[in-house]
């Protein structure tokens, strides 16, 4: 995300943020205390990799985690979506304020896969207002009205209109995925902010510098999806991914388009767990807190068949 936080110092910035937000921070800030104070925590078991893993999460959906130190300590999480299985329905977030310029209100990914009864869910389109207070906290809170950058679209009904620092992500009513341009009448739509593979092949000039990352790509049918979410901000554990070595990592898995959606303290990925409640299975960063889940504008979400 790349909105500029607002001036004015922290003792400006403190009086104009909402009860509840100030609740949250102090409640942040106590545990980040008491998690430096208690030296019977290891730093290394704060900071300990998970293991690699394969698995089927749903019908037509593959999830693998890939966990490397070289060059940097990462983990990297990998979905792979047959978009023609049985059971599988895409869903973008729908708008809770249609025709307002704010049409969405934020929610985080958890709360999106709860509240729409979904098996699996990423975080979508950058969003505004957004604003970084530094230790002093984050806006938007869960509820507040935001606006998605790009072009966004629920079951044909457009609520953010494009624009030409964004590309869509597009998905007709027939599950096929087409990634930029205009396809017609639009069905389920997101943006991302940068184009990362086209025609197969990386884009130039991406960057080097690592940030947890989300991007989706797809296959040159448009049929099969590939989500990638990378952690970051977490050292010794994960310390995120470059633009570029993303863009590889999409040509490595055969995607022939890809985009890269909003990352650094958005990027989660939530599927529903046996319990029917949501699982997180990345280490989001909100708020320089692993584990934290920020409330966001939009989200892709799925329909899945566990059978």
């Amino acid at each position: 995300m790349n909105p500029a936080a607002p001036g004015g110092g922290y003792n400006a910035v403190w009086p104009t943020m909402k009860p509840r937000t100030r609740i949250s921070l102090l409640t942040a800030a106590l545990l980040i205390v008491s998690l430096a104070c208690d030296l019977s925590i290891p730093r290394a078991i704060l900071a300990q990799q998970p293991e690699p893993t394969t698995e089927t999460l749903f019908k037509g959906v593959t999830y693998e985690r890939r966990v490397t130190q070289s060059p940097r300590p990462m983990v990297i999480h990998i979905v792979t979506i047959n978009l023609q299985a049985d059971g599988i329905k895409p869903f973008v977030t729908p708008p809770d304020n249609p025709g307002e310029e704010r049409a969405v209100n934020a929610r985080t990914t958890a709360e999106f896969l709860e509240d729409f009864d979904l098996q699996l869910a990423i975080n979508g389109d950058a969003f505004r207002p957004w604003h970084d207070y530094g230790p002093m906290g984050y806006e938007p809170d869960a509820g507040d009205p935001v606006d998605p950058l790009g072009l966004a679209a629920h079951n044909g009904e457009v609520y953010s209109e494009s624009t030409s620092q964004e590309i869509p992500l597009h998905i007709l009513r027939t599950n096929r995925v087409v990634v930029g341009g205009e396809v017609g009448r639009v069905h389920m739509t997101l943006s991302g902010n940068r184009l990362l593979v086209n025609n197969g092949s990386a884009q130039p000039d991406l960057g080097n510098t690592p940030q947890p990352r989300t991007a989706v790509g797809v296959n040159p049918s448009g049929n099969t999806l590939i989500l990638i979410v990378v952690d970051g901000r977490q050292d010794g554990y994960s310390e995120g991914m470059t633009l570029t070595e993303l863009a590889a990592l999409f040509v490595e898995l055969k995607a022939y388009d890809a985009v890269n959606l909003d990352g650094g303290g958005s990027s989660t990925l939530v599927v529903q767990g046996s319990d029917g409640q949501p699982r997180v299975l990345n280490s989001p960063i909100h708020g320089g807190l692993p584990g934290n889940l920020r409330p966001v504008a939009n989200h892709l979400g799925f329909y899945a068949s566990k059978d």
